[in-house]
């Protein structure tokens, strides 16, 4: 399946001036552990709760002082949104990421995919096969 269809769409995502406070206030209310950081429509980092652990509150940083910028991550993994679940989740297992920016042929980010995201899908995908394979064994029909 693409990424695209198992990704958040719009993606969830924050302006690179915002406070660090409104971003994760932002992130609490969506209920997402991760925003993408634009600077207009531009992709320039990732925003995640591991950052605000590791990169404010542990140096103490005020959050209502401290911007996104300051603090997000700017090397961002992306993934286009023809590629394969599988195809992403490697990506992130390899990259020890939970979330992954889908971006389209114009470099615009158009999903936030997240490794919750890939999971489900595949837990899906094997529950349909669990129940296809009963259907077949308790067929009560000739030869069976």
């Amino acid at each position: 399946m693409k990424v695209i269809k198992l990704a958040q769409v719009p993606p969830p995502s924050v302006e690179v001036d915002s406070t660090v406070l409104s971003a994760a206030m932002s992130m609490r209310n969506a209920r997402i552990g991760a925003a993408a950081v634009l600077e207009g429509d531009k992709l320039v980092g990732i925003f995640s709760e591991r950052d605000v652990m590791v990169r404010v509150v542990v140096p103490r940083l005020d959050p209502e002082a401290t911007t996104v910028r300051e603090v997000m991550t700017t090397a961002v993994q992306t993934v286009g949104e023809e590629a394969e679940a599988g195809e992403a989740l490697e990506v992130m297992v390899s990259r020890h990421i939970r979330h992954l920016p889908v971006v389209n042929s114009e470099n615009r980010v158009t999903g936030l995919l997240s490794v919750r995201n890939l999971l489900q899908h595949h837990i899906d995908e094997l529950a349909d096969q669990l129940n296809s394979l009963e259907a077949y064994f308790s067929a009560d029909g000739p030869g069976g």
